[in-house]
């Protein structure tokens, strides 16, 4: 299994990273993708996965709840370390991105701008996208669908909606819904949903750690061992093994970021 979003260079996990790691190799994580969320956690992102070579990837991107009045200055940077030759590890993803109207639309205008930009530097650099979309689907859709043909792909992270809206993402070719936590929750419609509306081609795990940890952990800081706790979940709903869910979301996730694992 690969946990396709985690915040595990956050502060939640500096006093015990090694033992994440090792928990997550031992429930059988094969890889873990880690997105930035502004122009400081570029540094700290970089630093677990050259500390994690090979098993922990970088996604740089500034997140839509760090966007402010004026967020230029952290794009630029953003975006000349993703352009610098000198960057290690490359990064596979621009990442954290998105729309987030959930608090407030104090700064909607400069959220749109943006997440534009970087959709454009998915296109000229040819990395696919993770988006973050909070109660800003509709405004989402319609920036998109003006690159919809030239998209390299990425995925809708952390998925939670309904049918219309799973339909509305999956007319974007070579994306993927993101599937965490929220899944095992006890009045979550997912597992009633998602088997009959989005097939396992476009389905890919995550945790979004330390966030919505999954049933029975809730509660808890998440992280991501706890990956094998919603492939469970999700492999009973859609009535597949567990080793016949890991093999197609492994596959998913190496097919959009372009990576290869032993």
């Amino acid at each position: 299994m690969i946990d396709s979003h985690a915040h595990i260079d956050g502060p939640e996990f500096a006093d015990d990273l090694a033992d994440v790691i090792a928990r997550a190799r031992a429930n059988g994580i094969r890889a873990i993708l880690l997105p930035a969320i502004n122009a400081d956690s570029s540094a700290t992102v970089a630093a677990v996965c050259r500390q994690y070579p090979n098993y922990a990837f970088p996604m740089l991107g500034l997140h839509p709840e760090e966007v402010k009045e004026d967020s230029g200055t952290q794009l630029d940077a953003i975006y000349a370390t993703l352009t610098s030759t000198a960057t290690a590890p490359r990064p596979i993803a621009i990442g954290e991105v998105g729309l987030d109207f959930y608090w407030s639309r104090e700064f909607e205008r400069e959220q749109l701008q943006a997440f534009e930009r970087q959709v454009e530097w998915s296109i000229q650099l040819r990395l696919p996208l993770m988006i973050h979309c909070r109660k800003a689907q509709n405004e989402m859709v319609r920036l998109l669908r003006h690159y919809a043909s030239e998209l390299p792909g990425g995925v809708f992270h952390c998925f939670t909606g309904n049918e219309k809206e799973a339909a509305e993402l999956l007319q974007f070719e070579r994306f993927a819904l993101g599937i965490g936590g929220v899944f095992t929750f006890k009045k979550s419609p997912l597992p009633a949903l998602l088997p009959q509306h989005l097939p396992l081609e476009r389905l890919v795990l995550e945790t979004d750690s330390p966030y919505m940890a999954p049933v029975p952990m809730r509660g808890k800081r998440n992280e991501p061992s706890f990956v094998a706790i919603i492939a469970q979940a999700v492999a009973q709903a859609y009535n597949v093994s567990i080793e016949e869910l890991s093999r197609q979301t492994d596959s998913n996730i190496e097919r959009i970021f372009g990576i290869s694992l032993p």
